[in-house]
C-alpha cells in the first residue's frame, strides 16, 4: 500500500514536471513585448523661414506652378474673401473659350466676322474710356488674333466678340463660364460678363493665382505672353498694352482699373534656378484692390524677389538625423535615424513639424527600416524611411524565464492584435 506521503510526493513531482514542461517552452518560445518609442522633439520641431513679401493693402496671393501646370498657392495676404477682379475676368473668357475651341500651334484658327454689334461695342467702349481695339464692319479676324487682342491689349470689344462667336452671346457665355469654374473647383470666382467691367465679376486672390497658372499652362497663351510680337504671317497688329512691370521682374497677364476693383494685377515670373535646384521655377500671382501704382509696382518687385529667395531648396530631412529612440524591456536601445536626405523649397512658409510612425516590432538588426518620418511643406509632404542605428536582439533564455509577467502580457497583446 502506498503511503499518503508517497502519493503527495508523486503529485507534487508530476505537477512540477508538468509545470516545467509548459512554463519553459512558453517562456522560451512565446512572443516578446514590443519596443517602446520616444520621439526626439528637437528633431521633429518646425523650422522657421523668411516669408514671401506680399502687400498688406488689398488682397494678394502667390502660387508655384508644378510640372503639371497646376498652381499651388504658397502665400496669401490681405483680404481672403472674393472681391471685384476687374479685367482679370478676361482670363476666364480666354480659358473657357479655348477649352471648347482650342488653338493649335501656328494655326490662325477659324475666321470670326466683324458685324455691326462688334463695331457698336468698339464705339461704346472707346467713348467710355475703356480699353478697345478698332474694328470695322465687314472685317474678318482670326480666332488667334481675337485671342491676342483680348490677352495682350485687354480689348473689351474683342472679349465680347469672342464669346458671341463661341457661345452665341454674352449671357450664354456667363452661364457656361460659371459652370466651368465650378467644375474646375473654383468656389469664390464668378463672372458677370466677358470684359470684367461689371463689379459683379468677383474672385479671391488665391483662385486668380491658380487661374493664372492655367493660362501659363496653355501653350498658345504662354507663347503669346512670352513673345507678344511673334505672330503668324498676315496676323493683325495687336499692341501689348498689358505688360507693365517697373523693372521687368514679372510679366503681366492682366492689368486693369475699374471703380469697383481698383487696380487689379495678375502676373507670372520665372525664377532663376537656385543652387541645388533642378531648374527655374514659374510662379503666378494676383494683387487685387491695389490703390495706386506707387503701391503696386514696388509690391510686385518685393514679391518676386522674396519668392526667388524662398525657392532655394534647403535640407528638410538630413540622412543620419535621429528622430526617435527605441528601447526594449530587456535594455537594448537604438536610435531611429533618417535613411536619406530630403530637400524642398520653403516658399515663404515654415516647414511643419515632423511626424514619426514606427512599425511595431520586438527585435530587428542594425540598419533595418522600421518606420517613416514625414514633414509637411508648402507644396506637399516629403518623407524618409527611418532605420535602426543598432541591434535590438532577443534577450535570451535567462531573461525570458525570469520575466514571466512581461511575456504573459506580450502573449495576450499578440492575441488581441
Amino acid at each position: 500500500m502506498v503511503s499518503p506521503g508517497r502519493i503527495t510526493g508523486i503529485v507534487v513531482g508530476a505537477l512540477a514536471i508538468l509545470g516545467l514542461g509548459v512554463y519553459g517552452p512558453a517562456m522560451l518560445l512565446g512572443p516578446l513585448p514590443e519596443v517602446s518609442v520616444d520621439v526626439d522633439a528637437a528633431s521633429a520641431a518646425a523650422t522657421e523661414v523668411p516669408p514671401v513679401a506680399l502687400p498688406a493693402a488689398g488682397s494678394s496671393a502667390l502660387a508655384v506652378v508644378d510640372d503639371e501646370g497646376t498652381g499651388q498657392v504658397v502665400a496669401t495676404a490681405g483680404d481672403p474673401a472674393a472681391v471685384p477682379i476687374g479685367g482679370a475676368a478676361k482670363m476666364v473668357t480666354l480659358l473657357v473659350t479655348l477649352d471648347s475651341l482650342p488653338l493649335t500651334a501656328d494655326a490662325a484658327g477659324p475666321a470670326i466676322p466683324i458685324g455691326p454689334e462688334d463695331y457698336t461695342d468698339y464705339l461704346r467702349y472707346s467713348g467710355e474710356g475703356s480699353r478697345a481695339l478698332q474694328v470695322s464692319p465687314g472685317e474678318t479676324w482670326s480666332e488667334r488674333d481675337v485671342v491676342r487682342a483680348v490677352l495682350l491689349a485687354s480689348s473689351n470689344n474683342h472679349a465680347d466678340t469672342l464669346v458671341r462667336w463661341a457661345f452665341g452671346g454674352v449671357e450664354p457665355y456667363v452661364e457656361a463660364a460659371n459652370a466651368w469654374l465650378a467644375e474646375q473647383g473654383f468656389t469664390s470666382t464668378k463672372v458677370d460678363d466677358a470684359t470684367g467691367l461689371s463689379g459683379d465679376n468677383v474672385g479671391s486672390a488665391d483662385e486668380l493665382a491658380r487661374l493664372a497658372a492655367m493660362v501659363t499652362a496653355d501653350p498658345e497663351l504662354a507663347a503669346m505672353l512670352e513673345d507678344p510680337d511673334a505672330a503668324p504671317v498676315g496676323a493683325r497688329n495687336v499692341p501689348d498694352l498689358v505688360g507693365r512691370s517697373s523693372d521687368g521682374a514679372a510679366r503681366a497677364i492682366t492689368r486693369s482699373f475699374t471703380d469697383e476693383a481698383g487696380l487689379s494685377y495678375v502676373y507670372t515670373a520665372e525664377l532663376p534656378a537656385a543652387d541645388g535646384a533642378e531648374g527655374p521655377r514659374r510662379v503666378t500671382g494676383a494683387m487685387l484692390l491695389m490703390p495706386d501704382y506707387e503701391t503696386l509696382d514696388p509690391a510686385i518687385v518685393a514679391a518676386v524677389e522674396s519668392a526667388s529667395a524662398a525657392s532655394a531648396p534647403v535640407t528638410v530631412i538630413a540622412a543620419g538625423t535621429p528622430y526617435a529612440a527605441v528601447r526594449a524591456p530587456w535594455g537594448d536601445e537604438a536610435e531611429l535615424v533618417a535613411a536619406v536626405d530630403r530637400t524642398d523649397a520653403p516658399w515663404g512658409e515654415a516647414f511643419g513639424a515632423a511626424s514619426v510612425t514606427v512599425d511595431p516590432f520586438s527585435t530587428a538588426p542594425d540598419g533595418r527600416e522600421v518606420g517613416r518620418v514625414a514633414v509637411p511643406t508648402a507644396t506637399g509632404e516629403i518623407a524618409s524611411p527611418l532605420q535602426l542605428s543598432g541591434d535590438i536582439r532577443d534577450p535570451g533564455p535567462i531573461w525570458r524565464l525570469t520575466n514571466p509577467s512581461t511575456l504573459i502580457a506580450a502573449f495576450f497583446d499578440a492575441q488581441d492584435g
